[in-house]
């Protein structure tokens, strides 16, 4: 349900996929090292392309945080009527056993 204030106060899960994506790039970057200095080679392949997939996806993630906000609904917009639990779409009735009797 849309309350009128989610400029205000709306999350974007682009720092937490920052922070996993960087996380996870250090680590396959240190299992490479690590599988590289013990002589396994294909498992240091193996961690050098998942790194690679961390990489991608981290620069994905910067830039959409550069890109900024995009657009959101002014204060002049006003916020959505709640649900209240009916389903027109389907010809549900209400709690009450009615029917909605402002259809279109």
């Amino acid at each position: 349900m849309r309350t009128g204030d989610e400029p205000l106060h709306a999350r974007s899960p682009l720092k937490i996929r920052c922070g996993l994506a960087l996380w996870g790039l250090l680590w396959t970057i240190a299992g490479a090292v690590a599988f590289v200095n013990a002589g396994r080679p294909e498992w240091a392949a193996a961690c050098a392309a998942l790194a690679m997939v961390a990489a991608t996806d981290l620069a994905l993630v910067i830039r959409h945080i550069r890109q900024g906000a995009h657009y959101q609904p002014g204060k002049d917009i006003p916020p959505y009527a709640p649900d209240r639990g009916r389903n027109d779409a389907f010809d549900i009735r209400n709690g009450m056993g009615r029917r909605r009797n402002n259809r279109p």
